[in-house]
């Protein structure tokens, strides 16, 4: 008669915890970086972790070109897709992944080469200054590229060299307007385009936290309408008003751009308050597309990388190097990445 054995009940395995999982996603994406020699960027508006993951981050345009003085083979761009077609142009050679593919910008989408031309052909000969906000398809029919840092100088020089006082720039009407404050000698025919997240900013949220910090600098990016512009102590790009806060004396500051550079502040200033209005609303959905898990994807091969056709990168090219003969060859300044 045989004995049954007793079975060995088995040993449950604990699952990894969410910060387990993510550490381990972390390694694995070094891993991957380094295999294929990339270089991961992050810009301002995209989430903490995904900046913090980045080798560099900071505004589109200093992004690429540092890019592009890499020996890198391959870019991971963490941002929207017109900033990967930016660094596909300045890096033709590298391989470039935009890290979430769905991450579109609603401002670029707002023109299109076909109505540029049209745009164009109602104006004749007047030359085009196209923000650095839009496709590649609309830079290469447009003379002059810009950012919201040097929008005033080219658009200044744009008009000097073509020896015109009247200047098309696309598409955004509100960047457009400041600069036609700062050159009340030449005019400017603006698309009607904008940019949807700073448009949600309240002044009345302003007024409000003023009140309640009555010492604080109101800091407003050039893509906020009229109101917003005529509340601030200083107006300026991203990287501008990045480089203000931390320069400043001043220990609240009232950010008026999208709230990833209030939370990229608050990480490399925590000493500072940076407070974002109508914070709820202050948000690129489409910059907070892109998780961790994108940038693996991309370094695992598994997104299509940027393509864009010789006959429209070429002129494209040529459009963004008019900005660097005007504005000089340096974008924004970039920050490193912690990991």
């Amino acid at each position: 008669m045989s004995t049954a054995i007793p079975s060995t009940p088995s040993q449950s395995v604990c699952p990894p915890s969410p910060a387990e999982r993510k550490q381990q996603l972390i390694r694995d994406i070094k891993t991957l970086k380094k295999e294929r020699n990339a270089v991961i960027l992050a810009h301002l508006y995209e989430r903490v972790d995904v900046q913090d993951m980045a080798d560099y981050h900071g505004d589109s345009l200093g992004l690429s070109q540092l890019a592009a003085s890499t020996d890198a083979e391959v870019i991971v761009f963490c941002g929207v897709h017109f900033m990967a077609e930016t660094a596909k142009l300045l890096s033709p050679s590298k391989t470039v992944y935009l890290a979430n593919p769905n991450a579109g910008c609603p401002m670029a989408d707002m023109i299109t080469r076909e109505e540029l031309i049209q745009f164009k052909a109602e104006h004749p000969g007047l030359p085009v200054v196209a923000y650095v906000n839009t496709a590649a398809e609309v830079k290469a029919e447009a003379e002059y590229c810009c950012t919201s840092a040097n929008a005033v100088e080219v658009v200044a020089f744009a008009a000097k060299e073509s020896g015109s006082n009247q200047i098309l720039f696309v598409p955004d009407k509100h960047l457009g307007a400041y600069v036609q404050s700062q050159l009340p000698q030449v005019q400017l025919i603006c698309w009607e385009g904008f940019c949807p997240t700073h448009l949600r900013m309240n002044p009345e949220d302003v007024v409000k936290l003023k009140k309640e910090y009555p010492e604080a600098e109101i800091l407003v990016h050039p893509e906020c309408d009229q109101p917003m512009k005529d509340m601030a102590d200083f107006i300026g790009s991203t990287t501008a008003i990045v480089k203000r806060a931390k320069d400043s004396k001043a220990r609240t500051f009232i950010v008026c751009t999208e709230d990833g550079v209030s939370q990229r502040l608050s990480q490399d200033c925590p000493e500072k308050l940076f407070i974002t209005p109508t914070r709820a609303s202050a948000v690129c959905p489409n910059m907070k597309l892109t998780r961790l898990e994108n940038i693996y994807k991309s370094l695992l091969g598994q997104n299509e990388p940027i393509t864009i056709a010789e006959e429209v990168a070429g002129k494209a090219r040529q459009c963004i190097d008019s900005m660097m003969r005007i504005a000089g060859s340096k974008g924004g300044p970039v920050m490193t990445g912690k990991n």
